[in-house]
C-alpha cells in the first residue's frame, strides 16, 4: 500500500511498542530504539516502520517524503494532568509563597483555587477559549499531542459546564487531542465551609448532567479539602454513572488517597508526594497509574514524590505538567521530563516511557496513541537531539524540531504551522 507520508533517515526511532498494559519496573527502561529508521503514514495512522531501505511498494507518485536528518523521533507526548481552561493568573500570590505561606493557608485566605474560581466565572467563553488555545499552542510546540484538561474552577454548574464546553470546542478545532475531566470537587466554596457535605451532594447532582462533556471524574482528596469518605462518595457515584476515575491524592498530607484509588481501581492517582508505601503497593496490585507532577513540587518548594519506590514496588509511573495558574504555571513538558531525572532520579528511558505509553494509559487512550506501531495515530515528535539522553541532559530549552499530528506537519522548525 502506498503511503501518504514517509519520514526517512531517522537516527533513533523510539517506538515504545512491545507491552500490553502500562510499563512497570524494568519494562520502563527496556525500550525499543531503531537506528537508520523510517515511518510510513497512511490516512493519519502508522502504516509501516522499518530500518534501512524503504520498500518500493510504500512509495507512490503522491507520497510526501520528509528527511529527519538523523535526528531522534518519539511518539507524541501525552500531558495527562492539566488544568488547561481557566481565567486569570496568580502571580500576586508569589511573594506569599516564597515567604513561606503554605498552599493550604493561601487557600484559607480566599486565594489559591478560590481566586481562580472568581476569575473563571467572570471570564467569557471566548476569553477562556483564547487563553487555553494559547497554552495548547505552547504545549504543541514542546511536543505534546494529547492533553487531559480538567474543569474545577467553577464549583457551580454553569461555570463548570463553560469550562468543559471550551475544552470540547478546542478538541474540535485544535490539532492537540483533549481528554476532558470533571473536577467539580476541586475545593469547597466559602459558603459551604461549615457544611462541606452539602457541597458534596451538589457535586454528585452535577455528575449525570455533565456526562456528555467529560470522560473522567477527579476529586481533590486532601486535608482541608475533601476527606477520603467524601471523595469515595463522589467517585463511587461517578463510577456507577460510567465515568472513569482519577484522584488528586496525598499531595500534601498522607490521608489515604492512594489507598482509596486502589480500592476504587481508578485509572490514576495523581501528585502522591505524601503517599504511603502501603498505598503504593496497593496501587501496584490494582494497576493504578501513579501520575507524578514534579513541576508542582518544584514550584511549591515541597518534597518530590518517591518515584523510585513506586517503580520498585511495581507501580506504573507517568509524568505530567499539572499546568495551572497557581501551583504549576508551566506548559513546558520537557522541563517536567528533566525534573523526572534530576529530581525523581528516573532514567531518560523511564522518563520517556512516562510521557508516552504510560501517559497514554493514564488517559485510557493507549489503543490509539503513546507508541509508534502499525494502526495507531501518526503522532510523532522529531527532536533536534542525537539521542533521548541529550533531551534530558541539555535542560531548560525546547528540543522539538518538528511535530506531526495524525500524519500532518503541525510544528516545523519549532514554529506552529497548522
Amino acid at each position: 500500500m502506498e503511503a501518504d507520508l514517509i519520514i526517512k533517515n531517522i537516527g533513533n526511532l523510539v517506538t515504545m511498542r512491545g507491552t500490553n498494559g502500562p510499563r512497570i519496573k524494568e519494562e520502563m527502561n527496556n525500550i525499543e530504539i531503531l537506528k537508520n529508521a523510517y515511518v510510513a503514514v497512511k490516512n493519519g495512522k502508522i502504516l509501516d516502520i522499518g530500518q534501512g531501505h524503504i520498500m518500493d511498494k510504500l512509495i507512490g507518485k503522491n507520497t510526501e517524503i520528509h528527511d529527519a536528518k538523523g535526528l531522534t523521533v518519539t511518539p507524541g507526548l501525552v500531558d495527562s494532568h492539566t488544568h488547561l481552561v481557566h481565567g486569570g493568573s496568580r502571580e500576586n500570590e508569589f511573594a506569599l509563597k516564597i515567604s513561606g505561606v503554605s498552599y493550604i493557608d493561601i487557600l484559607k485566605r480566599g486565594g489559591g483555587i478560590l481566586s481562580t474560581v472568581k476569575s473563571t466565572k467572570e471570564a467569557s467563553f471566548d476569553e477562556l477559549y483564547n487563553k487555553a488555545k494559547k497554552s495548547l499552542d505552547i504545549m504543541l510546540e514542546y511536543g505534546v499531542t494529547t492533553v487531559e484538561a480538567k474543569s474545577g474552577y467553577g464549583l457551580e454548574f454553569d461555570t463548570e459546564v463553560k469550562q468543559l464546553k471550551v475544552a470540547k470546542k478546542l478538541n474540535e478545532n485544535h490539532p492537540v487531542d483533549i481528554v476532558s475531566t470533571f473536577l467539580g470537587a476541586h475545593a469547597v466554596p466559602i459558603k459551604y465551609k461549615e457544611n462541606p457535605d452539602e457541597f458534596v451532594d451538589i457535586v454528585i447532582e452535577m455528575l449525570p448532567k455533565v456526562k456528555e462533556l467529560a470522560e473522567f471524574v477527579d476529586v481533590f482528596c486532601e486535608e482541608g479539602v475533601f476527606s477520603v469518605d467524601q471523595t469515595k462518595k463522589i467517585l463511587q457515584r461517578a463510577k456507577e454513572i460510567g465515568y472513569k476515575l482519577k484522584l488528586h491524592a496525598d499531595e500534601i498530607v498522607p490521608i489515604g488517597g492512594a489507598e482509596l484509588a486502589a480500592e476504587l481501581k481508578a485509572i490514576s492517582a495523581d501528585h502522591l508526594m505524601a503517599a504511603s508505601e502501603n498505598g503504593m503497593k496497593l496501587m501496584a496490585e490494582n494497576k493504578v497509574i501513579a501520575n507524578i507532577l514534579p513541576g508542582t513540587s518544584f514550584n511549591l518548594m515541597k518534597d518530590y514524590a518517591n518515584a523510585r519506590k513506586m517503580i520498585e514496588v511495581g507501580v506504573a509511573v507517568s509524568l505530567s505538567t499539572d499546568y495551572n495558574p497557581g501551583s504549576c504555571p508551566t506548559e513546558n513538558i520537557q522541563f517536567i521530563m528533566q525534573l523526572g531525572s534530576l529530581a525523581l532520579n528516573m532514567t531518560p528511558s523511564e522518563v520517556l516511557t512516562a510521557v508516552t505509553i504510560n501517559g497514554a494509559y493514564a488517559v485510557d487512550k493507549a489503543d490509539e496513541i503513546g507508541s509508534i506501531e502499525v494502526g495507531k495515530k501518526a503522532d510523532l515528535v522529531v527532536f533536534d537531539a542525537p539521542n533521548i539522553e541529550y533531551i534530558i541532559y541539555h535542560f531548560g530549552i525546547n528540543h522539538v524540531y518538528r511535530v506531526y499530528k495524525e500524519g500532518k506537519l503541525v510544528v516545523d522548525d519549532r514554529r506552529i504551522v497548522y
